[in-house]
């Protein structure tokens, strides 16, 4: 978690110091920093400094893929790296769009192959090849691989199937822990090494989900349960039973805590594989029950206690070797486990029987002490190969489907790295023969099949010098002199073999080969070869012996009198049984060497493999210590020379690597004529495509589209820049488009240029539509809301003028009504008024008497309240306010005079009646906006009177 101090973090300053160290490197170099660079073929220059340069970056970085052309390097982290191996990130793999865009994994190319199975192009069967060297890390990338393949290709719809998908799933996963433990062990380079070789078929069906898998083994190092190196280990399983058995089981074994066994050298070293349980648990979900594992284990202890049988050289030839102290123990030991009888087991490693003559003679002869450690390790070897044998005819009963119920598969090959020892001997020279012709056909797919197809399109190339292996072969198995035809001529000679003379033969047979080397400094008969991983001396003692890898008849008839179930399985008895080694007879058939079945099955793999399109994964150790964040550049650089890496990313950078082909090319690039023609001016429309005429149809619209390349790497070239402005390499093959990086780089940054102009375009569209139509809408509102306002303005002067015209005809109504009654009240004053004497200088009477009238009928009410109110103007003032109330003349007042009558009386004197209690006279406002305003104002409207309070008291006379 980073914490942020007054907005900056803490590490930003390194953050920004470390941006602009890249940023001056990319300026300086033209190239983005080295870690950076998931692919060698951008490293500039390719030379195998850089190369090791990027890959040191990148293993100090924590990264450990990168891609190399066709090929995904893959360094060994010698840590554990969970977080890289994570199922989220196997489905993101496999759920991204072009997994080839995301970082280099080893699950991007489980998902090419996984794709390329579905997309059904030929060939459809896929095969990973996974090499390098002894501890590179192969197995843990085949079982990464399985895992991936057991996520994305189990996602069945059905629960039954699902719970199928499961059970194979688990059922493959379990087959690592049993093989390695059984096929794996310690060696000098690394703690988990494969002594065999294997090829892991998964199958898969129409709907492209696995359905099963198929494991085929090739050369088992059975030589290693009897014979261990200087610091190494046997096979795994001898360590997990001797330190995962419980008290019961050590009992049942014979394995005592603390037990010494002369073939389980450095058990106090303590390995991560040296896990019992987990091996017993896989055994037991493959299918192999509690007793049949006991009895497994049964039989390997008595293998480990038949290694504690010694010796002694007896002087008299004539009698059998004696044994060794303690060593009548083990042989007891041994014989109950084995459940063979003791007299005869020990009867049968100390003499021989020998058959002779035509009538097959039998004679008995006691074996010296060397043929009979022979003959014990013998007997040790075939148990377990035929143990390890079954162990896997058990696996794939377990997990291979019906032939019917797949179509096609993915073939996963871990074979042993290529290696070179002190001591070598046969087993090295098979490995390091298989590595050879991997590596042939890695050079025949990739570095010579490119360079073909260039000149088979038509291109002009120049072809670059790579190391081709084919003289290595043609020296180990070439017709008809070779090494291994040699080995194979001394086993069938009916002569001692001398490890000299072996060596004479091949130094002179094959004196003519680059390939074969000397070393004189050797005291011992070798022979040095050199492999395209660098030389490696082979000691031809005993080389021949164990190509014949002999198995005497007498050996295999003790063993099938063994009354162990397991054994009596493995050694059944069938009277027609003979020995490849002791043919009948004067018969001559050809010896079955170990050579000849592994060159025979190797054969048939490579016919698998042609068969298939192969995908490569070349496994680097940084080091041979196995120490993480440590990267020996010698040990690194030999290895990237052995690989051919070097010419890979050598063809694959100055070469063409983007190849598309003509349909697919159009269908991508088509839309760039469009660029064109706004370069250049229009151009001829799109012919009409036919399938008879397809690719005279392409052709012009392929030439259309190449046009386009000067305009766009001259505007793609920084000013001042010239080299970016030269033609960009492209050639248009018969059937395919080659080009380069910067082309492919050129040609999608064109492509991106006209999607985004069409992408302004529709835009631009978008928004005039979306602004014409809110122009629209905002007119219709306005229109909307202009007819409710005339509406709503309507009715509300509608409801004024009918509460106007209704106020209108009350007060008109109430207005006479007054009228009528003043008239009444005062009708005696007109009469008054008309006795009065007038002036010459008073206006008409007519005139007078109609001011009067409308002054009564208008301000009535307020002359009375003032004439009776209770306090206020007396005398003189008094008479002005009657005067002004009546809006009498001013210019003659003394013209009228006013008699109020029944001034000395309290109260006021109604004509009709007095008034009772208060009288309110109440206007309430109306709510209507000009409710107060008159539409026709009236001359004798009383306006600003809102409530007349008239209270009955005593009235004050004037």
């Amino acid at each position: 978690i980073l914490f942020q101090v007054n907005g900056h973090s803490p590490d930003s300053d390194v953050q920004s110091e470390e941006s602009l160290r890249e940023d001056l490197q990319e300026f300086l170099g033209r190239e983005a920093p080295l870690h950076q660079l998931d692919d060698l073929t951008k490293v500039n220059p390719v030379t195998l400094e850089t190369v090791l340069r990027c890959l040191q970056a990148r293993y100090m970085a924590d990264t450990f893929y990168t891609n190399a052309g066709c090929t995904l390097v893959a360094l060994n982290p010698f840590k554990p790296v969970p977080q890289l191996y994570l199922p989220e990130l196997m489905r993101e793999y496999h759920a991204a769009p072009q997994p080839q865009k995301l970082k280099p994994h080893v699950f991007s190319v489980g998902e090419q192959t996984y794709r390329n199975v579905k997309s059904l192009i030929e060939p459809v069967n896929q095969s990973i090849v996974v090499s390098g060297e002894s501890g590179a890390g192969k197995t843990w990338t085949s079982r990464c691989l399985m895992k991936f393949y057991a996520v994305v290709a189990a996602s069945p719809t059905s629960w039954e199937s699902h719970k199928i998908a499961e059970r194979i799933e688990q059922r493959i996963l379990n087959s690592n822990p049993v093989m390695e433990a059984f096929g794996n062990a310690r060696t000098l380079r690394n703690n988990n090494s494969s002594r065999f070789g294997k090829f892991i078929q998964l199958q898969l069906n129409r709907a492209q989900q696995m359905t099963g898998a198929a494991v085929q083994t090739y050369l088992l190092e059975k030589t290693r349960v009897a014979c261990q190196a200087s610091s190494e280990r046997n096979f795994h399983i001898f360590y997990q039973i001797c330190k995962g058995a419980s008290e019961d089981e050590r009992l049942q074994w014979h394995l005592p805590k603390g037990a010494a066994f002369s073939w389980l050298p450095n058990p106090e070293r303590t390995l991560e594989e040296d896990c019992f349980e987990v091996t017993r648990e896989a055994m037991l979900h493959l299918g192999i029950d509690t007793p049949t594992q006991n009895n497994i284990f049964k039989v390997l202890a008595g293998l480990l206690h038949l290694g504690n049988i010694r010796f002694a050289d007896s002087e008299d030839e004539a009698q059998p070797c004696q044994l060794m102290d303690n060593a009548k123990c083990s042989v007891r030991t041994s014989a109950l486990l084995l459940q063979l009888p003791e007299d005869m087991l020990l009867e049968t490693l100390r003499i021989r029987t020998i058959r002779a003559g035509r009538q097959q003679q039998v004679f008995r002869k006691p074996c010296s002490q060397t043929e009979c450690d022979t003959r014990r390790d013998c007997v040790a070897k075939l148990v377990y190969a035929r143990l390890f044998d079954w162990l896997v005819s058990v696996i794939n009963s377990s997990i291979c489907a019906d032939p019917g119920s797949w179509t096609t598969f993915i073939g996963l090959l871990d074979v042993y790295g290529f290696e070179s020892f002190p001591d070598n001997s046969l087993e090295q020279l098979c490995i390091n023969y298989a590595n050879e012709k991997l590596q042939q056909h890695f050079v025949a797919h990739y570095l010579r099949a490119q360079q073909e197809e260039y000149t088979v399109e038509g291109l002009e190339w120049s072809f670059v010098n790579y190391q081709d292996n084919q003289a290595c072969l043609d020296l180990i198995e070439g017709s008809p002199i070779s090494i291994c035809a040699l080995i194979n001529e001394e086993c069938r000679l009916n002569r001692p073999s001398s490890a000299a003379q072996l060596q004479t033969r091949i130094e002179s047979a094959l004196a003519g080969s680059p390939c074969l080397g000397h070393n004189k400094l050797s005291r011992e008969p070798s022979f040095v070869v050199v492999h395209y991983a660098g030389p490696v001396r082979y000691h031809t003692a005993g080389l021949v012996e164990k190509n014949k890898d002999p198995v005497p008849l007498d050996l295999t008839i003790l063993l099938q009198q063994s009354q162990d179930p397991l054994l009596m399985v493995l050694f059944p008895i069938n009277p027609k049984e003979k020995t490849q080694e002791e043919p009948s007879g004067q018969s001559r058939a050809p010896v079955l060497t170990v050579v000849s079945k592994f060159k025979a099955s190797l054969e048939q793999l490579l016919q698998v493999l042609h068969s298939t399109t192969p995908h490569y994964i070349r496994c680097i150790k940084p080091n041979s210590q196995g120490q993480a964040q440590t990267f020996l550049r010698e040990e690194v650089l030999s290895q990237l020379e052995a690989c051919g890496l070097v010419e890979t990313v050598h063809i694959s950078a100055a070469g063409f690597p983007i190849r598309v082909s003509h349909q697919n090319f159009v269908e991508r690039y088509e839309l760039l004529r469009r660029l064109h023609q706004a370069l250049m001016g229009p151009i001829s429309p799109s012919p009409e495509r036919s399938p008879h005429s397809k690719e005279a149809t392409l052709q012009p619209l392929l030439q259309d589209i190449l046009h386009t390349l000067p305009a766009l790497t001259q505007a793609a070239a920084t000013p001042g820049d010239s080299d970016e402005a030269t033609p960009a390499p492209v050639h248009c093959g018969r059937t395919k488009v080659f080009m380069t990086d910067s082309v492919l780089e050129i040609l999608e940054h064109g492509r991106a240029q006209v999607l985004e102009q069409c992408a302004r375009c529709i835009q631009g569209s978008w928004r005039r539509y979306q602004h014409r139509k809110q122009q629209r809408q905002r007119r219709a509102a306005v229109l909307i809301q202009s007819a409710i306002r005339s509406w709503l303005a309507r009715k509300q002067i509608e409801r004024l003028h009918t509460a106007a015209t209704t106020i209108k005809h009350a007060w008109q109504k109430w207005r006479i009504r007054m009228a009528f009654l003043a008239s009444k009240e005062l009708d005696g004053v007109e009469e008054h008024f008309s006795q009065v004497p007038r002036s010459s200088s008073s206006s008409p009477q007519p005139l007078v008497q109609t001011r009067l009238l409308g002054a009564i009928i208008r301000l009535w009410p307020l002359g009375l309240v003032l004439a009776n109110a209770a306090t206020g103007i007396q005398g003189f003032q008094r008479k002005l306010v009657v005067w002004a109330c009546l809006q009498l003349p001013r210019d003659s007042p003394r013209s009228y005079t006013t008699q109020i009558a029944q001034q000395d009386q309290a109260g006021v004197t109604s004509i009709r009646a007095l008034p009772q209690g208060s009288i309110k006279f109440h206007y309430r406002k109306s709510p209507l906006r000009y409710a107060d305003t008159c539409p026709e104002p009236s001359p004798y409207s009383v306006i600003g009177f809102n409530q007349i309070l008239l209270e009955r008291h005593r009235l004050i006379h004037v």
